[in-house]
């Protein structure tokens, strides 16, 4: 399987990086991680063909994450895509989808699809299979506003890819990206904690008993990316496609 990262910025564009959006392909599988606003246009520049996505994992509903789905579907409608898509996400989905939808086209939200679209909400420790894919979501600390919040391990062709999504430091990182084949985690900061949001730092400490195979940095604030000469991990780049 291959990982391109279409965008894994901040929610405030930091390096000029486009919001969070992963797509991962396969031989069978072919899937979204997030899909924040700038996700689009992203997708285009990277000549990613959208109607051969088949999923789309959404871990919370901040725009930076969720806000390029209304986008994303209209270009589908006006493109005459026809193949079916899954969108999955926390508990609520369904209407928080519905609300970013009419917030930003009005009446989208009510037009009839001429493709099959189903949204289905995910719940922590429940795992779903969407064909080959599935999917185990944990709970991970992002504040009041926006959530529920979910990092998710995914097992696809024999492999793990583990996601922390946005989240402070919480014990249910360990499992979630135990051994995992890649696991992509936000470093929003190089040292300095804040609230909400992982410290490279504070990420090293519990990198032994996570045990992933390969980390990938991502998420990261203009504090953090000014530190990256200093850094030893591999740290994400719009653009970048990793194999594994």
């Amino acid at each position: 399987m291959q990982l391109r990262f279409v965008g894994c910025g901040d929610a405030f564009g930091s390096g000029g990086r486009a919001n969070t959006c992963f797509h991962v392909t396969g031989r069978q599988v072919n899937f979204l991680i997030d899909c924040g606003a700038s996700s689009l246009p992203a997708l285009k520049r990277l000549e990613i063909d959208r109607d051969e996505i088949d999923l789309i994992l959404i871990t919370h509903f901040h725009g930076d994450h969720f806000a390029g789905l209304p986008f994303f579907l209209l270009d589908a409608q006006f493109s005459r895509r026809t193949r079916p898509l899954v969108i999955a996400g926390p508990q609520g989905i369904e209407m928080r989808l519905a609300q970013v939808m009419e917030a930003l086209f009005e009446h989208s939200s009510k037009t009839k699809q001429r493709f099959e679209l189903s949204v289905v909400a995910l719940s922590p420790g429940e795992s779903r299979s969407f064909g080959g894919v599935t999917v185990t979501p944990y709970p991970v600390v992002h504040g009041e506003s926006g959530g529920p919040f979910l990092g998710y391990r995914i097992e696809a062709e024999g492999r793990v890819l583990s996601y922390s999504a946005d989240t402070e430091w919480t014990e249910t990182l360990i499992p979630l990206a135990h051994d995992a084949d890649l696991f992509i985690v936000e470093a929003y900061m190089y040292e300095k904690v804040v609230k909400n949001h992982l410290s490279l730092k504070t990420l090293e400490q519990h990198l032994p008993e996570i045990g992933a195979k390969r980390l990938v940095l991502t998420h990261m604030s203009e504090d953090m990316l000014s530190c990256l000469d200093d850094v030893p991990h591999l740290a994400a780049e719009d653009g970048m496609m990793l194999v594994f």
